[in-house]
């Protein structure tokens, strides 16, 4: 058999990562894959590494802007997916177009479908393009042969609003890098911090209106005014109004920058330093679909303080504590909780490095590959709907 690829709306961040992640894990013969094409945008394909049973396909059409990337998903990617004797055709970025079948999708950005997430960002351009993309990819599940959910939250999510019947669904989590390994480190009291060597508190992700940075500078704030040595590290990149409102809660919090860092983006490659060189891990978004950053700082062994929304319980368990990431006096409790034993910093990390640990990008790669095989087989099981094209298995 062979698999076809849309790479066409994976530009850069997570999408890209998972899928150069998962096709360096890939074992396509062992899902009875001989060939896998994927195409994509010259960048895009760059990050993708070299393999003997893998054929990148570079589209002119791809690096130019969206409508370029939309005429050429609706008019070209089946001709060209028919051409190169595809079985099945996998699209990670969540639409599909030009009538190819099988093909599976996957649900990779829950923000189009959580309103009260969404009114955040008010009358704005970028929920217009949320709305946008909340019709489109409701479309794209319900007319796929198959869905790839993250998490048990997102499908449960999804599936309320749009008509996609659950036996055409899978849930296969995200793998996690090796290059994040690194065993829990014994756990020092409180005490043996101070104002010069802080207990250092990291958090990584976008400065966002659901991610409540600001949140988390006023509980760290409130912390070190009741004596305690603690330093925070705001990692990601910003959009400008959430970045905005973390600015001024700096102003009003650290003015002189003595305990909150706000580094910027940084190259993916630098995270497991900054998870290594950290104490705790906090995470304080309220929309997610499947959270790498937890997921990361779990395989970095680090004690983790929680937001209690969305899928973050079903992901690390009772293996850390968490808070409301609206109130800082909640956040501020679950830090203090924490910080104040030691005892159970090291019980929860250890916790948290064992659930991490099934999560390679190996078990992600079989898992999907076996499920695009699997549409195969169901599709000839079943008569095609009118007008469908029907890709006759091969060897080659």
């Amino acid at each position: 058999m062979r698999l076809g690829i849309d790479a066409s709306n994976l530009r850069g961040g997570g999408g890209v990562t998972h899928l150069a992640e998962l096709l360096r894990a890939a074992r396509p013969q062992a899902q009875g894959f001989s060939r896998i094409i994927i195409w994509g945008g010259r960048q895009t394909l760059a990050q993708i590494e070299e393999r003997p049973w893998l054929v990148k396909s570079p589209q002119d059409l791809l690096d130019r802007v969206l409508p370029y990337r939309i005429f050429w998903q609706r008019f070209r990617l089946a001709k060209l997916a028919r051409a190169a004797g595809c079985d099945v055709l996998l699209a990670p970025g969540g639409s599909i177009g030009g009538g190819f079948h099988p093909v599976i999708t996957m649900s990779r950005n829950l923000l189009p479908f959580e309103w009260r997430e969404l009114r955040r960002y008010g009358c704005s351009w970028l929920m217009l393009r949320a709305l946008i993309l909340r019709v489109t990819q409701t479309r794209a599940f319900e007319r796929a042969d198959g869905v790839i959910f993250l998490t048990r939250y997102a499908r449960g999510v999804v599936t309320r609003l749009a008509r996609v019947a659950i036996e055409k669904t899978t849930i296969i989590s995200h793998g996690i890098g090796s290059r994040f390994a690194r065993r829990p480190r014994a756990q020092a009291g409180i005490q043996s911090y101070s104002a010069a060597q802080p207990f250092r508190v990291l958090y990584v992700s976008i400065i966002d209106v659901y991610k409540h940075q600001w949140h988390v500078v006023e509980a760290v704030g409130k912390l070190r005014a009741a004596g305690m040595p603690l330093a925070l590290e705001l990692v990601g990149p910003a959009y400008p109004r959430a970045l905005m409102r973390l600015k001024k809660a700096l102003a009003r919090v650290d003015p002189a920058g003595r305990f909150v860092q706000y580094t910027g983006p940084l190259p993916y490659a630098e995270l497991p330093a900054r998870y290594a060189g950290a104490d705790l891990c906090l995470f304080a978004s309220s929309c997610e679909n499947m959270p790498n950053i937890l997921l990361e700082a779990m395989a970095s062994g680090l004690p983790i303080a929680c937001s209690d929304r969305g899928p973050m319980p079903e992901v690390l368990g009772d293996a850390g504590i968490y808070f409301d990431p609206e109130n800082a006096d909640d956040i501020a409790r679950a830090l203090r909780e924490l910080i104040a034993s030691a005892g159970l910093r090291a019980a929860l990390a250890e916790a948290s490095f064992k659930r991490a640990q099934p999560l390679s990008w190996e078990r992600c790669a079989d898992e999907t590959l076996g499920f695009a095989a699997a549409a195969v087989t169901a599709r000839g099981r079943r008569a095609p709907p009118p007008g469908a094209a029907i890709s006759k298995s091969r060897g080659g």
